[in-house]
């Protein structure tokens, strides 16, 4: 693997991407590289964020809402999958130990991702913030909401390049999280499998 991106450029990354696929189709970097992952993590949330708002509709009718659920699920199955890709190869970059060392709960690709939803918030908000059919104060409502979401992004993005700094040091580990999502699969989820009887 290429040597590591540092966090603010992944976190600069994201948000670089969702303005270019507002406007253009989505294109995932070069494969086999980091970015790729946390690319294909991005547009799986870039998709989800756009389904989620179609399946709040009510004036559609059934269908596009159940079509758009099916997607959400779709699309947040992949997306946990390419954090666990994410992970998979930072261990395999770091090799960070499996023990004698302080564990974080939240993974590196567990933060990759929360990095990218704040993305999308804050291009969305910023939408809301400049919204010329919108009220004064609710433009100034997401403006401030807007600062906050600013405000989480960088102290996130802080948060994950000391993970990663305290890895690379040997003072701190994390391991890859699987999360076994039962709802998607045929074997685990009750009300698929007791269908097939």
């Amino acid at each position: 693997m290429e040597s590591l991106p540092l966090a603010s450029d992944i976190a600069q990354e994201q948000l670089r991407w969702t303005q270019e696929w507002h406007i253009a189709d989505i294109a995932i970097p070069i494969q086999d590289s980091f970015m790729c992952l946390v690319a294909e993590n991005h547009c799986r949330n870039f998709r989800l964020w756009h389904e989620e708002d179609l399946a709040r509709r009510d004036d559609l009718g059934a269908e596009p809402v159940r079509a758009a659920k099916r997607a959400i699920d779709r699309y947040n199955q992949q997306r946990n999958d390419f954090i666990e890709q994410m992970d998979k190869a930072l261990v395999l970059a770091l090799c960070p130990p499996e023990q004698g060392l302080p564990f974080n709960s939240e993974t590196p690709g567990m933060m990759t991702d929360r990095l990218s939803i704040l993305a999308l918030k804050e291009y969305h908000m910023l939408e809301q913030a400049d919204r010329l059919d919108a009220s004064p104060e609710h433009r100034k409502n997401c403006r401030a909401k807007l600062d906050v979401i600013r405000r989480q992004r960088a102290d996130l993005s802080d948060c994950l390049q000391s993970l990663l700094n305290e890895v690379k040091a040997g003072t701190r580990s994390f391991r890859v999280y699987f999360q076994f999502k039962m709802y998607n699969d045929p074997s685990l989820n009750p009300q698929l499998y007791a269908g097939r009887k």
